[in-house]
């Protein structure tokens, strides 16, 4: 299991994937079932503005709030995934996948089933069954792939932690901006 800190530095890159995915199969099968592919972007946003349901086309109001705030769902529910995953080392992609479906799963009972429906996503009205599927399956599929994308981290933590011991502190420190030295 990962400490707090690294699983919601992580969180970032599975979350902003599965927001990614997710996002397009909505637009996507918004478009099929809905007419219009920025209805189901839309719906999010109900929870601030109850008429967002019923917004078909895009607008910076709905659009915009309702893509923020799937986009933050999403994040929320990755920090779950990367909890729940490996430490140091990088999942192999069916250990990956098996995780994203246990996460993705219990995010789609909470969402659509346990909280009030002021709170849920929305695009569940805008979009069908099997249209809804797909969108889970995606944002399960964008968990795994940040974790897969990511690689191992105990080479990184390893090269650190040698190097601050050998005494090079401002290589160390380098390595933590990104490479970069201070003059």
């Amino acid at each position: 299991m990962k400490p707090w800190k690294q699983a919601l530095d992580d969180a970032a890159l599975s979350g902003g994937l599965a927001s990614a995915l997710s996002t397009l199969v909505l637009a996507w099968r918004g478009r099929r079932d809905a007419g219009s592919g920025a209805a189901p972007l839309n719906a999010p946003a109900h929870w601030l503005w109850s008429r967002a349901l019923g917004q078909d086309r895009s607008s910076l109001r709905y659009t915009v709030l309702g893509m923020v705030v799937h986009h933050l769902s999403s994040v929320f529910w990755a920090f779950f995934y990367e909890k729940a995953s490996p430490a140091q080392a990088r999942p192999d992609a069916r250990q990956a996948l098996r995780t994203a479906a246990a996460v993705t799963t219990l995010a789609a009972v909470v969402d659509l089933k346990l909280v009030p429906e002021r709170l849920t996503p929305g695009f569940e009205r805008r979009i069908d069954v099997s249209s809804l599927l797909l969108v889970y399956a995606a944002f399960a599929s964008g968990l795994a792939l940040g974790s897969l994308l990511r690689g191992p981290r105990g080479a990184i933590v390893h090269r650190d932690t040698a190097l601050a011991a050998q005494g090079h502190a401002s290589d160390a420190q380098a390595v933590a901006r990104g490479g970069r030295r201070l003059p």
